[in-house]
């Protein structure tokens, strides 16, 4: 698809149809998301993907009932490595850099899904400390976005976007 015909049809869909996602599927997401840039090329983030029902319907609790992450025949929940990247950036590397590998990982994640005719939703609102405990992660792995992922059974709200000359600031 088009790249400028793949960034004007991601929108956030919160209603799936129940067919499952081949592994290949999931597969070409993942090698596309990973070609995501990151500081120092450390790549300092990992995804948990999650098909278990059981699972699924914790993480929706956790992230504060929102039922239609249970109801997504797949879940990513892509994580910052904190302290991967505070290895070589110290403190920057904690707080700043390996979330912004996470998120631009999770981008890049959203488009492939688009890309190859699914449909997700970015999901941040959730209780992190609840989230590490159902996936039994450690202290320095820090969840930051919830993809449910699957074929979409609604048409997209087309939302509006800010103008230029809104988000432009200054030039220089």
């Amino acid at each position: 698809m088009e790249f400028e015909k793949v960034l004007k049809k991601r929108h956030s869909i919160r209603e799936f149809q129940e067919k499952k996602i081949p592994g290949k599927i999931i597969e070409k997401i993942l090698e596309m998301a990973n070609l995501s840039p990151s500081t120092g090329n450390l790549q300092a983030r990992s995804v948990i993907i999650i098909k278990n029902k059981d699972i699924k319907e914790k993480i929706s609790e956790a992230a504060l009932n929102q039922r239609f992450i249970a109801k997504a025949p797949l879940v990513f929940v892509v994580c910052a490595n904190l302290e991967e990247s505070a290895q070589k950036y110290g403190k920057r590397g904690r707080l700043l850099y390996s979330i912004q590998d996470a998120t631009i990982f999770t981008s890049y994640l959203q488009l492939a899904i688009t890309n190859l005719g699914l449909a997700s939703c970015w999901v941040g609102a959730f209780k992190e400390d609840e989230i590490k405990d159902i996936l039994d992660l450690s202290q320095e792995i820090k969840p930051i976005a919830i993809i449910p992922t699957g074929f979409a059974d609604e048409e997209p709200c087309k939302t509006g976007r800010k103008n230029l000359d809104e988000i432009i600031k200054k030039e220089l």
